[in-house]
C-alpha cells in the first residue's frame, strides 16, 4: 500500500526518487506510515497528498482535525461498523449519506454501510491517521453511547451489561436526597455508568476518569498505561453521572465541595470486580477517578511477571530468607503492590502467619491476614507494625515506608526473627539505600537488616497479532552507545497496529526489573555511607543488570520495544 501511494506520487511528479528511496528507508526504521514520513521529511505535505489521493479516486477530501462531528449524524452508524472499515459519517442530505473512508474504493464497506443505514452513500476521502484518531473519540467506547440511548427503557436480569452492584447499602438519608437517589438509580445516567464499568472491564483499562469542563465533559480510560478518551456524554449528564457514582460507592450525595473516597465490588460480566473510587471538586464540577480492581487480569506468579531468570533467582531467595527485609520500590502505578502479593503468594502456607499492613487493600489473598491502613483514624503504618509483633506473624508486609518511626520498627522487627516486605518511593534500587539514610535511619542498621532491594517499571508488550520486524530509529539505538551492547542479533519487532491492540501496536505490559542484592561489598558502602552512584558501580560490577539493560534484554527478544524502554528508564539511569 505505502509503495503504490509512494510510486503514484512519483510518477506524477509531486516528489522525486531520492526522496521516496529516503523516506522508504525512514519508514523501515520508524514503522510509519510513509505518508507522514514524507511529511516529516518535509517532502510534501500531508495536505498535499490528501488532495493528489482526493483527484485519484475522485472524491472530495476531507479534513478531519478540525471537523465538528454531529453527533445526530454519528449514530446513523454502528459503532463496530466504523471500528471495522475506518469510516465515519460526516453528513446527510436526504436519502444520500456522506462517510470519510479510508480506502473509497472498498465497494464492500459502501454495501454494508448502504444496507445498515438504508441511505445511499457519498464516499470522502480522509487521512488514515485522522480517521483513526476521529474513530477512537467519537466511538472510542466500543458503541456503549448508541447501546445505552437505544436501549435507555430496557433492562436486563442481574443488571445491565451483565452488571450488578454487590453489598449496596442503604444508608438513613432525607427525604430530599432518597428522592434524588430513587430517580437517579433508574436513569440514563446510571445505565451510562454502569456501561462505562464494563467496557472499561472489558477493555482491561486500570482506570476510568470523568472529567467536566466549561462547554463539555469527557471520558478516558487508561489502557496499558495510556490514557484514551472514548466518549463525550452530554454535558446535561454530569451531575447525575457523578451522583449515582456517589450512590453505589457510599458517599454523600448531597457533598459537592470536599474531596471524597469510596469503594464500590461489582459483578461484570460474571466476574468479581472492585473499584476504588476518588471524587474531587474542580473548576467546573466534580472530577471522579475510577481505579478498576479485576483480580481474573492480574497474576501474581513471581515466574509471569517478566524477571529475567537470573535476578528472578535472587529475589526468591530473599523471600524465603526466614528474616530481613525486601524492598520493592519505584514510581506510582509500576505495578510494586503485584510484585509484593507475587512474593506473599510464593510463601503463603497453611504453617505460615502473614499480615499486612495496605493503603488500602487492593486485593483479597486467602490465607493473609490484611488489615486497611487509616492514617486519619489513627491506624498508621508505624501503628499496624507495632500491633503486628504482638500478633506472632512470620511475615509481614508494609504497604509503604514514609518516615523514620516506620523503618526503625520494620528494620527491628526484621532483627528479631521476622521477614518483612515493604515499597520505598525512589527511581532506583541503589537510591533506596541512600533515602533510608535520608530518613535518619542509622547505615548499620540497614546494613544488618536488608536482604535485597527490587526497582521496577511498566512497559508496553509488543501487540502478538500483529507484530513485525522493523530497524529502530538508529538515534534511540545510540543511547546505548557507552553499553557497548551488540545489537546485530536483536530481535526487534514492533505492532504495526490492529482491532486487537486498537491500532497502538502494543496490548498488554511487562515488568521491567533492577535487583539489587545486598553482598558483602554491598553491606561494607552502606556502612561507609557510599553514594547511591558508588553503590550502582559497585552491583554493576558484581553483575546487577540496571533497569535499562534488562529493558534491552526484552527489546531484543522481541518483548517490547526501544521507544518504550527509553521512555520509562530515562530518569532512573
Amino acid at each position: 500500500m505505502a509503495l503504490k501511494i509512494g510510486d503514484m506520487l512519483l510518477k506524477a511528479g509531486m516528489i522525486s526518487p531520492e526522496q521516496l528511496d529516503k523516506a522508504l528507508k525512514e519508514q523501515q526504521s520508524t514503522g510509519s506510515k510513509l505518508g507522514s514520513v514524507l511529511a516529516k521529511l518535509g517532502f510534501i505535505t500531508e495536505d498535499e497528498i490528501l488532495q493528489f489521493l482526493s483527484k485519484q479516486f475522485n472524491v472530495p477530501a476531507i479534513n478531519l482535525n478540525d471537523y465538528n462531528f454531529d453527533k445526530a449524524i454519528l449514530t446513523l452508524i454502528p459503532a463496530k461498523l466504523s471500528q471495522k472499515y475506518g469510516i465515519l459519517p460526516l453528513n446527510r442530505l436526504g436519502r444520500v449519506l456522506t462517510v470519510a473512508m479510508i480506502n473509497p474504493a472498498d465497494f464492500h464497506a459502501m454495501e454494508e454501510i448502504k444496507f445498515s443505514t438504508g441511505f445511499e452513500v457519498r464516499p470522502a476521502l480522509a487521512l488514515e491517521s485522522a480517521i483513526w484518531t476521529a474513530v477512537d473519540k467519537n466511538y472510542g467506547a466500543a458503541g456503549m453511547l448508541e447501546d445505552v440511548m437505544q436501549s435507555i427503557e430496557q433492562t436486563t436480569e442481574g443488571g445491565e451489561n451483565g452488571l450488578e452492584v454487590l453489598e449496596e447499602q442503604k444508608e438513613d438519608q432525607g427525604d430530599a436526597v432518597a428522592e434524588m437517589t430513587a430517580a437517579i438509580e433508574n436513569s440514563p445516567a446510571a445505565k451510562l455508568v454502569n456501561s462505562l464499568i464494563a467496557e472499561g472491564v472489558k477493555r482491561q483499562a486500570t482506570d476510568i476518569h470523568l472529567e467536566p469542563y466549561e462547554k463539555d465533559m469527557r471520558v478516558r480510560m487508561s489502557v496499558d498505561g495510556v490514557l484514551h478518551e472514548v466518549m463525550q456524554p452530554p454535558l446535561r449528564m454530569k451531575s447525575s453521572l457523578v451522583a449515582r457514582i456517589k450512590i453505589i460507592s457510599k458517599m454523600k450525595v448531597e457533598e459537592k465541595r470536599l474531596p471524597q473516597d469510596g469503594r464500590v465490588r461489582m459483578n461484570v460480566m460474571g466476574r468479581p470486580i472492585d473499584l476504588r473510587v476518588s471524587i474531587i471538586p474542580s473548576a467546573f464540577g466534580e472530577k471522579v477517578a475510577l481505579r478498576i480492581l479485576d483480580r481474573s487480569t492480574v497474576t501474581f506468579d513471581l515466574n509471569l511477571l517478566g524477571f529475567e531468570s537470573g535476578p528472578l533467582k535472587h529475589f526468591m531467595k530473599a523471600v524465603h530468607t526466614p528474616f530481613g527485609i525486601v524492598l520493592v520500590t519505584g514510581p506510582t502505578g509500576c505495578g510494586k503492590t503485584t510484585t509484593l502479593y507475587g512474593a506473599l503468594q510464593e510463601v503463603n502456607q497453611p504453617d505460615v502467619n502473614i499480615m499486612t499492613a495496605e493503603e488500602p487493600v487492593e486485593y483479597s489473598l486467602m490465607g493473609i491476614n490484611q488489615v486497611a491502613v487509616h492514617e486519619d483514624g489513627g491506624t498508621t503504618f508505624g501503628a499496624a507494625l507495632k500491633a503486628f509483633l504482638r500478633q506472632d506473624p512470620n511475615i509481614i508486609m508494609v504497604g509503604e515506608i514514609r518516615d523514620k518511626e516506620t523503618a526503625e520498627i520494620a528494620i527491628r522487627a526484621s532483627l528479631t526473627g521476622h521477614l518483612v516486605l515493604s515499597t520505598v518511593h525512589t527511581n532506583s534500587a541503589c537510591l533506596t539505600v541512600t533515602r533510608l539514610v535520608d530518613m535518619k535511619v542509622e547505615p548499620f542498621m540497614i546494613a544488618s537488616s536488608l536482604l535485597l532491594v527490587e526497582s521496577q517499571r511498566l512497559v508496553r508488550k509488543v501487540c502478538p497479532n500483529c507484530k513485525e520486524p522493523y530497524q529502530p530509529d538508529q538515534r534511540l539505538l545510540e543511547d546505548f552507545a557507552h553499553a557497548k551492547i551488540d545489537f546485530s542479533k536483536a530481535n526487534f519487532l514492533k505492532g504495526r497496529g490492529c482491532s486487537e491492540c486498537r491500532n497502538s501496536g502494543y496490548k498488554g505490559r511487562v515488568a521491567l526489573a533492577e535487583i539489587l542484592p545486598i553482598t558483602p561489598a554491598i553491606r561494607e558502602l552502606i556502612m561507609r555511607r557510599a553514594t547511591s552512584a558508588e553503590i550502582e558501580t559497585k552491583a554493576v560490577e558484581e553483575g546487577m543488570p540496571t533497569l535499562r539493560m534488562d529493558g534491552v534484554t526484552k527489546v531484543m527478544n522481541g518483548i517490547t520495544t526501544i521507544d518504550e524502554v527509553v521512555k520509562e528508564t530515562v530518569a532512573a539511569d
